[in-house]
């Protein structure tokens, strides 16, 4: 499995937060839910190099879970 972009909206913050994961969607999915059903309940994800992010789980305004390959970037990635 490969690393998955995770995208997530904060309410009240302009700007959202990512954060890769080499957790599954389930994975990712289960957490926010276990999160939510919690009271003050937090959503804690960690990338691979142990970078934490834990986020409000009422606080969250959306997951965006990208797919878990990466898109090449730059000048040379453009098909002709």
């Amino acid at each position: 499995m490969g690393l998955m972009e995770i995208k997530i909206g904060i309410a009240d913050v302009a700007r959202e937060v990512s954060i890769d994961a080499d957790q599954g969607v389930d994975d990712v999915v289960q957490a926010y839910r276990d999160a939510l059903s919690e009271p003050n309940g937090l959503l804690h994800l960690t990338d691979p190099k142990g970078r934490h992010l834990v986020v409000p789980a009422t606080r969250v305004a959306y997951l965006d879970l990208g797919s878990p390959e990466h898109r090449p970037v730059g000048f040379g990635a453009a098909e002709q």
